[in-house]
């Protein structure tokens, strides 16, 4: 692809590096942006620095927010025995918009992935065990995509869970095998919350 100018192939190149956004796609909106009033690109520009410079995460539970605990976590009309364990704040989402969901959450922050270089002690599993020893959490629920690596995170949470006193469920597998929970629509996904089973059963049936 030849560009008549270095800054707008520097800009698209950046644009490109987006996940899903092709070199075409990029042309395109960088084009688009060109045509829009300079004050949209600076409020877009700013916003991206702002988020990038001062968001957090949740100390309690590692969920994208704007202050040192999210809403969800302060929400005093929240069950705190129940935690759901999730891969990233997309899942946090998704679940919230089925309102079939009382509890709080734990974002894993990814999944197990050998092959990416991911282990245990690159998620925030060290956390949730902290949590359950804690002695108020009655009950994970385990809420990660029906994949390879999905599974391979579930047992090995539920290795490391199951000497202590708690019940640990995952969702109904009303998601297909191989789904991303993200993608999931919201009346399945809040049945499969709605009728999660024991940990141990899904374990049986694999």
């Amino acid at each position: 692809m030849e560009f008549s100018s270095k800054l707008l192939e520097n800009a698209v190149y950046e644009m490109a590096q987006l996940p899903g956004v092709g070199k075409r796609t990029a042309l395109r909106l960088v084009l688009h942006l060109l045509r829009q009033p300079s004050a949209q690109t600076e409020h877009l520009s700013n916003a991206l620095l702002e988020m990038r410079t001062t968001i957090k995460f949740c100390s309690k539970c590692h969920n994208i927010s704007d202050v040192a605990l999210c809403e969800i976590c302060a929400n005093p009309n929240r069950d705190e025995a129940v935690v759901c364990v999730v891969e990233d704040v997309r899942d946090v989402m998704a679940i919230e918009n089925t309102s079939q969901y009382r509890g709080l959450y734990h974002v894993l922050g990814g999944k197990i992935s050998p092959l990416d270089g991911i282990g245990p002690q690159d998620l925030n599993i060290a956390s949730l065990l902290e949590k359950v020893k804690s002695g108020v959490v009655k009950e994970v629920i385990f809420a990660l995509s029906s994949t390879m690596e999905g599974d391979t995170t579930n047992f090995y949470m539920y290795r490391q869970l199951e000497g202590y006193s708690v019940q640990m469920s995952t969702i109904a597998r009303g998601i297909a095998v191989g789904d991303e929970l993200e993608y999931a629509d919201e009346v399945t996904l809040g049945r499969s919350i709605l009728h999660r089973i024991p940990f141990e059963s899904s374990l049986k049936n694999q």
